[in-house]
C-alpha cells in the first residue's frame, strides 16, 4: 500500500508541474514573438529608406543644376554620325552616264563587188555593183562596268580607274549611201544577184571604215576624251581631289 501510494502522489506531482508549464507557455506563444519580429524589421527598413530620401535630398541641395546636369548628360549621349560609302556613291554618279561615246568616225567608202556565171568551170560573164557607202563608228567606255574596287581613295585624293576603251557601235547611214552602178555584163547575161551584192557591199564597207578608225587612233583619242569628261563630271559633282585614270585599249577591241 506504501508503494502504491508514493507512486500515486508522484504521478499527481508531474501533472501539475506539467499544467504550470502550459500555463507559463500560454502566456508567450509564439505568434506574439513572430509578430514583434516582423514590426522591429518594418521599422528598421522604414527608418533606412527614410535615411537615403535624407541623403538623395541633401545630395540635391548641395549639387544643384550640376546634379542635374550630369543627370541629362548620362542620357543624352551623341549618337555616331552617319557614314557614307564614298566609292559606292561615286560610282553610282558616274555609271549615269552609261556607254560614254567620247569620239566619233566617220567616213565614206567606196566598195566594188561582182560576181561571175560560169559555165563548165569557164566564165562567160560577170555582174558588177559599185556601192558608195557612208559609215559612222562610235568609240568610249563603258562606265557600266565600273565597280567599287576600281575607286581608291589615297592621302584624301579619289582616284578613279576607267575601262579600256572600245567600239560601241559601228553602223551605214542607209539614207547616205546607195549604188552607184550595177551592170550584169553583155547582153545582160551576168546573174542577177544585186540583194547579195549589194549586202556584201554594206558589210565590207562597215569593216573598211572601222578599220581605218582603228589606224587613226580612235581608240586613244576615246581615252582622253573619257578622262576629260568623267573629270568634269566629278567636278561639276563637288570633288576637290581626285585622279582619273585610263587603260589602254584591250586586244582585238578594234576588230
Amino acid at each position: 500500500m506504501n508503494n502504491a501510494n508514493l507512486i500515486e502522489e508522484t504521478n499527481t506531482a508531474c501533472l501539475k508541474e506539467q499544467r504550470l508549464m502550459n500555463n507559463q507557455f500560454q502566456k508567450f506563444p509564439i505568434g506574439r514573438i513572430s509578430f514583434g519580429l516582423l514590426r522591429n524589421l518594418m521599422l528598421m527598413s522604414t527608418g533606412g529608406i527614410l535615411m537615403m530620401a535624407l541623403i538623395f535630398g541633401i545630395g540635391m541641395w548641395r549639387t544643384g543644376s550640376r546634379f542635374f546636369g550630369q543627370l541629362a548628360a548620362t542620357f543624352n549621349v551623341p549618337q555616331p554620325s552617319p557614314q557614307v560609302d564614298f566609292r559606292s556613291l561615286i560610282v553610282r554618279q558616274v555609271r549615269g552616264a552609261s556607254e560614254l561615246t567620247t569620239a566619233v568616225f566617220t567616213m565614206e567608202a567606196v566598195v566594188p563587188t561582182r560576181q561571175d556565171r560560169t559555165l563548165a568551170g569557164y566564165p562567160i560573164a560577170s555582174t558588177t555593183l559599185l556601192f558608195i557607202g557612208y559609215g559612222e563608228v562610235r568609240a568610249g567606255v563603258d562606265l557600266g562596268q565600273l565597280a567599287p574596287e576600281d575607286v581608291k581613295i589615297v592621302n584624301d585624293t579619289i582616284q578613279l580607274q576607267l575601262p579600256a576603251p572600245r567600239i560601241l557601235d559601228s553602223k551605214i547611214d542607209v539614207n547616205r549611201s546607195q549604188v552607184y552602178d550595177y551592170n550584169r555584163g553583155f547582153l545582160g547575161l551576168g546573174p542577177d544577184t544585186a540583194p547579195q551584192l549589194q549586202m556584201l557591199a554594206q558589210q565590207e564597207t562597215l569593216k573598211k571604215i572601222q578599220l581605218t578608225a582603228c589606224h587613226q587612233g580612235l581608240l586613244n583619242e576615246a581615252n582622253d576624251r573619257a578622262q576629260l569628261v568623267v573629270s568634269q563630271l566629278l567636278s561639276t559633282a563637288g570633288y576637290k581631289n581626285f585622279e582619273v585614270k585610263t587603260q589602254a585599249p584591250m586586244s582585238g577591241s578594234c576588230m
